[in-house]
Parts: structure tokens; sequence; C-alpha cells
């Protein structure tokens, strides 16, 4: 009986050594597959947003190559001998572009909103590079007269149709891609492609200009190789945004339903002021200091062609490498003080900045004049995607995010650089830096009266 008690109790401890040992083996294989369902989250996630960023930098490239490139078509569409009539004709139709970009925000964020993220940033990159071709193909003024720039205009119209989804869409996509701590940090990479864009397409110049043809073979025909590079570049982008996947939030807030998108809007109205208020001042301020800087730079600061686009292409590369850490920072701090910090220095400083760049004559100092001025606009540039998708729910969030901010760019952004040129041409150039600065003090005010979206975010709500 005792040796029969004594074994029982041997069997008993073997079995409690036995469960010892293998709880914490089950424990750790638990947080073992957890960790490999995180890190194959992250890693899918990862893989979208650089699918998602990559499509957005060749939409943008293609965008801002006419630009890019206007010092050297101009002429070929545009009859004539005073550059800056050419130079405010080139810029007259890069407006236009923005005029459409409102029926592209409705029509794309309807699609993305009803059905699917994925498919409208697929449409909208097939859409840019149609544009893009049919400006490389169109024959000159000299060939088929006033037929030229209608023609360049259509093109330009197309591309401005397909950047007004894109922005929505692409904002929309990243920061529902995005986990919720680093939502302000992935998202900024929007903007690190779209200033990417810019880069790359002022890379293409500065290789044509220094290593592959001479001026004259850039006015002449040089100028249609970046068009043609845009187009294949935005065949690559589509065949890889096939493989995108839907966001979750999407899927989980789809649902059968007849209401347009657009008329869900209207219940948002306080929302869609704030994204009118915001964009209206960071819009200005951004194409003041990317696309109307280059022709700045040669017309106003007299630079050559070299000096303008090694100064241009510089002040790119800072303000790239801004975005992440002013998005990282709003991650920690919130995003209504980074809106506060653009507002304040924008009103402030934009004035001085623009009179001591217009009258300095060294491309280093012209360089930190530029850094100083994207050191304050990034602090819009870096959240302004991720702030306007958590002011909106899921089922209106690309239409809210894109309709207003098209609308508001069409009537700021685009007309940015013709009002420059205008004023230049009236002999009040310095009428433009006091216009800036009111209307970064619109954004200002919308900051300061907003609720920093970090805490107060719609981004789980899927009505």
């Amino acid at each position: 009986m005792r040796e029969s008690r004594g074994c029982e109790s041997c069997g008993a401890a073997e079995i409690k050594r036995s469960e010892l040992i293998s709880l914490p083996v089950a424990t750790v294989s638990i947080r073992v597959e957890d960790d490999r369902l995180r890190f194959s989250d992250v890693q899918r996630r990862l893989k979208a947003i650089f699918i998602g960023s990559v499509g957005n930098l060749v939409e943008w490239y293609d965008f801002y190559v006419y630009t890019a490139f206007a010092l050297y078509f101009a002429a070929s569409f545009f009859p004539g001998n005073n550059p800056v009539i050419q130079q405010l004709n080139a810029a007259i139709l890069f407006a236009i572009g923005f005029i459409v970009r409102p029926v592209g925000g409705w029509f794309f964020g309807h699609l993305a909103d009803h059905y699917g993220r994925r498919n409208a940033l697929m449409l909208s990159v097939l859409l840019m590079c149609f544009g893009s071709l049919m400006i490389a193909v169109t024959p000159t003024y000299a060939s088929i007269g006033a037929a030229a720039p209608a023609l360049l205009g259509f093109a330009r119209v197309i591309q401005g149709l397909s950047l007004g989804g894109e922005y929505g869409a692409s904002a929309t996509y990243l920061s529902e891609m995005a986990d919720q701590k680093h939502r302000g940090f992935y998202s900024s990479f929007q903007y690190v492609t779209l200033i990417g864009g810019q880069l790359c397409a002022l890379l293409v110049l500065l290789v044509l200009q220094q290593l592959l043809l001479t001026p004259a073979q850039l006015r002449a025909w040089g100028w249609r190789i970046p068009f043609v590079i845009g187009a294949v570049l935005a065949i690559t982008a589509l065949m890889m945004r096939r493989n995108l996947h839907e966001t979750d939030a999407f899927i989980e807030a789809k649902k059968p339903r007849r209401e347009s998108s657009l008329r869900k809007l209207f219940d948002y109205p306080r929302e869609v002021m704030i994204v009118v208020g915001l964009t209206a001042g960071g819009t200005t301020a951004f194409y003041t200091y990317t696309t109307y800087m280059q022709k700045f730079l040669k017309l106003s600061v007299g630079m050559s062609d070299n000096q303008t686009t090694l100064v241009s292409g510089a002040s790119l590369v800072f303000a790239l490498c801004l975005q992440p850490i002013y998005g990282a920072v709003s991650d920690r701090i919130g995003r209504r003080w980074l809106l506060i910090w653009f507002g304040a220095m924008g009103t402030l400083f934009t004035i001085p900045l623009l009179n001591a760049l217009q009258s300095t004559k060294s491309a280093g100092t012209a360089f930190l004049l530029i850094a100083a001025a994207w050191a304050i606009v990034a602090g819009y540039t870096s959240i302004n995607a991720v702030v306007k998708a958590e002011l909106f729910p899921t089922l209106v969030r690309a239409t809210g995010v894109g309709l207003p901010y098209a609308v508001t760019v069409s009537i700021f952004g685009g007309p940015a650089e013709s009002i420059a040129l205008w004023f230049k041409s009236i002999g009040h150039e310095s009428w433009f830096y006091y216009y800036l600065s009111g209307v970064i003090a619109i954004s200002l005010i919308v900051s300061v009266s907003m609720r920093d979206t970090l805490r107060d975010s719609a981004m789980a709500r899927h009505e």
C-alpha cells in the first residue's frame, strides 16, 4: 500500500512537472505564432503602402514634368518673342488641369467609396498614362497652328481628372493601411512620393541638360522624352497596383447602398470646411515653392538654367526628407500643433523670405532661404492627408478627402503660378507675397479652431 501510494505521489509529481515544463513551451509557441502574424501583417501593410506610394510618385511625375520642361516647350506651342508671356500661357494650361480636378475628386471618390480604393487607384494611373502619351506626340504650333495648344490643353484636362482622383484615393488608402500608432509617419509618404515625383522630373531635366542634349535640341524635340518616360512608368505602376490589397476598413464597412457619396458628404459640413480652410494656405504655399519656384529663380532672381535646376532639386530633396520626420512627430504630439506651426510661421515669415530670395545673387543663399520656407510648409504637407482622412468615416472618406481638396486646389493651388506671373508682368511682383501670407493666415485660423484628429479620429467609424 505504501509503495502504491508512493508511486501515486511520484506520478502526480511527474504530471505537475510535465505541466510546468509544457506551459512555458505552449506560451512561447503562442507568442511566436503571434509574432509571426504580427510580422506578416506589418509586411502586408508596408508592401501595400510601398506600391500605393510608387504609383503616387509616377502620377505626380507625369503631372509635374509639364512645369519642369515648360521653359523648353512653351515656344513650340505659343508663338511670340516674350518669354514671360509664353510662360504665362503655359501656366494657364497648367491651371486648366486644376480646374477639372474637382470632377476627378468627385468621380474617383465615389468609385473608391462604393467599389474600393484599389479600383480607383488603378483607373487614375491609367488616365495619367494616356495624358502623358498624348503630350509626347502632339505636334507644335508651327505644324498645326492653334490646334497644338488645344490638344495640349485637352491632355492637361485628362491629367487633371486623374490627379483629382489620385489624391483622395491614395490619401485614404495610405491612412487606412497604416497602423494607428504610426499613421502620421506612414501617410506622410504621400507627400514624400508627391515631392519625389517632382524631383524625378527635375532629375530627368538635369540629365538631359547636362549629359545628353544641347539647349537647342531640348527646345526642338528633347522635351518630349520625359513624357514618354512618364507613360511607360504609369503602365508599370498600373501593373503593380493590380496586386494591391483592399483596405480592412473598406471591407468591414462595405454594404449595399444607393445614397451617393456626394449627398452623404452634406452630413459633414464642418469637416468639409476644415479641409477647405487647411488646403487653401497649404496648397498655395506648396505650389509656390515647387512649380513656381523654378521660374521665380530664373525670371526674378536671374539664375542660369543649371543653377535653377540644381537649387530647385536640392530644395526638393530637403523637403522630401522633412516629411516622414514631421509625420512621426505628429504621432507623438498631435496633428494640430504642426498645422498651427505652419500657419503662424507662414503668416509671419513668407514676405521676408521671398523678399530676401528675390534680392540674393548666390545659389547657396537661395537654397538656404527655400529650405527655411520648407521647414515651415512641411508642417502642413507632411500630415495633411492623414488629418483629412481622420475627419471622415469610412463610407464617405475618399470623397470627403478628395473633393473639397480638389475644389480648393483648383481655386488656390493651380492658379498660384499664374497669379504670381501676372503680378510680375504688371510690375508688382511683391503683391503676390502678401497674397500668399493672407491665404496662409486663413489656414492658421482653421488650425487653431479645429479638433486634434490624432486624439479625436473618425477612422474607426464605418457609417
